[in-house]
């Protein structure tokens, strides 16, 4: 099976995005589509959210990183049934498949801001090593509504093709270091916390999907309201390059059972062996987010 025979089988492929999409897509780096969800599977979603979070308290997404001020969950296909959904997230993964080719699950992440936290760094979610290096597609599924106030992400329009800053170290794959000219230098931001002068917010209804081109400038903002702002992270990577979390060495037996061979697929685990009975094991402690090194270097490559 390849990409475009799983995604056939999900009655999805890269046609399904429009002309407005993919232009917005290419030039800008992102595009919004309402109504993905229903407000049934948003609401079985978000009560899974909460279930788990009060199963994992503080190590909620210690699988990646934990975050101070924003409760996270990661691993959440191989916790809950809920998210499967997920792997039928026609602009998720139509958006990755035109941009990535081959492509398969990155990682599915959850996060949601409370009142008076959750202000990011810039950020890009992986390096890139020529200007069609294009690694990972990532969304925000959103399970509540994402206003104005209450911690939206914000993105920098077409900074997709600009030099990615603060990139975290675990998704770096076998790049050593962000490499960084002067030019680059020019344009990055000395405060990368403080709104940038391009930057927009990305709002929407809840069972909306953002989609964003994984190397645009993003970072979520504070919520001034206390609203809950609960969102999936839903990133699908190039095939040839590592997940950020690796599906098939912590499977269990419940996903393995349920999933579809197109999902098999779409998380790189048909054929494997499941290694985890029960709930995923929690940690003894958990990591929190860390920045890439950067380099700076005399010209472009």
């Amino acid at each position: 099976m390849n990409t475009q025979e799983a995604l056939a089988k999900l009655d999805i492929s890269s046609d399904n995005l429009t002309a407005t999409q993919r232009k917005q897509f290419d030039d800008d780096g992102f595009f919004v589509v309402e109504n993905v969800f229903s407000p049934a599977e948003v609401k079985e979603m978000r009560d899974e959210f909460e279930r788990l979070r009060g199963i994992e308290g503080e190590y909620g997404g210690h699988e990646v990183h934990i975050e101070p001020g924003a409760p996270r969950l990661s691993n959440l296909f191989n916790k809950s049934a809920a998210f499967d959904r997920c792997l039928n997230c026609t602009p998720t993964l139509a958006a990755a498949h035109y941009l990535l080719g081959e492509i398969r699950v990155y990682s599915l992440n959850a996060r949601n801001p409370l009142k008076g936290q959750g202000q990011q760094l810039l950020h890009s979610d992986v390096p890139r090593v020529s200007p069609t290096d294009w690694r990972v597609v990532n969304s925000m599924v959103m399970l509540d509504d994402m206003t104005l106030d209450n911690g939206p992400t914000r993105v920098v329009p077409g900074s997709h093709k600009w030099v990615p800053i603060n990139v975290p170290d675990v998704n770096m794959a076998e790049v050593k270091y962000i490499e960084v000219t002067p030019e680059d230098k020019k344009i990055m931001p000395t405060d990368p916390y403080a709104p940038h002068p391009e930057e927009i917010k990305l709002t929407g209804k809840a069972g909306s999907v953002a989609v964003i081109n994984g190397h645009i400038w993003h970072g979520g903002t504070r919520n001034e309201t206390g609203a809950p702002r609960r969102v999936l992270h839903l990133a699908i990577g190039r095939r040839d390059l590592p997940q950020q979390f690796n599906e098939r060495a912590n499977l269990t037996d419940d996903l393995y059972h349920r999933a579809s061979p197109s999902q098999k697929f779409l998380l790189d685990i048909d054929g494997a062996t499941p290694r985890v009975k029960g709930y995923p094991p929690m940690p003894k402690s958990a990591r929190l987010w860390t920045a890439a090194e950067t380099v700076e270097v005399k010209k472009n490559h």
